[in-house]
């Protein structure tokens, strides 16, 4: 359940999605990098084959400890077995997680994105780049969509991550 976990915080991914990859679906899995084929997820199957988000790159922390843990991945498995009614019921059971559910780690993944990009910890990166690491569709190349608009928490985050402040203050 810890890759899982990983793999759904890092790729920024619902829960069913991350729970459901299989070992096939990783194409390159080093401690530096790990390079994810999302084609076969539950809602991959039914949208475009050829969008851009469909291929996922992790970098960065937890790389490591996610390819350590893929070592230990049965072939044609997925990586794990908890759905995700049997996570909410976990973590509604646990304290320090109630009001939390499985949705929650794509909605935090993405709102930690847009906190630091507007924050200065991360180098700039063009908004579009957030649609894409979430799989969601990418509307303009350029904008955010509706759906990562409805995942990120923090609205003031999100509207200075569209960047229309930068034309603005050109009036």
């Amino acid at each position: 359940m810890r890759l899982a976990l990983l793999v759904a915080w890092k790729s920024a991914a619902r829960w069913a999605e991350a729970a459901s990859l299989s070992s096939e679906q990783f194409l390159l899995v080093e401690p530096q990098e790990i390079i994810i084929d999302w084609f076969q997820t539950p809602k991959g199957r039914k949208k475009n084959p050829f969008r851009a988000s469909r291929y996922v790159v992790l970098l960065g922390s937890l790389t490591d400890e996610i390819a350590a843990l893929f070592r230990n991945l049965a072939p044609f498995n997925p990586l794990t077995k908890v759905t995700t009614s049997a996570l909410d019921r976990m973590w509604g059971n646990t304290p320090t997680m109630t009001g939390f559910t499985a949705h929650s780690i794509k909605r935090g993944a993405v709102t930690h994105i847009l906190d630091r990009m507007v924050s200065g910890l991360a180098d700039p990166v063009p908004p579009y780049l957030v649609d894409r690491i979430s799989k969601h569709e990418e509307r303009s190349g350029t904008a955010l969509s509706d759906v990562t608009i409805r995942y990120g928490g923090n609205h003031i985050a999100m509207a200075r991550a569209l960047e229309t402040g930068r034309i603005s203050n050109l009036l």
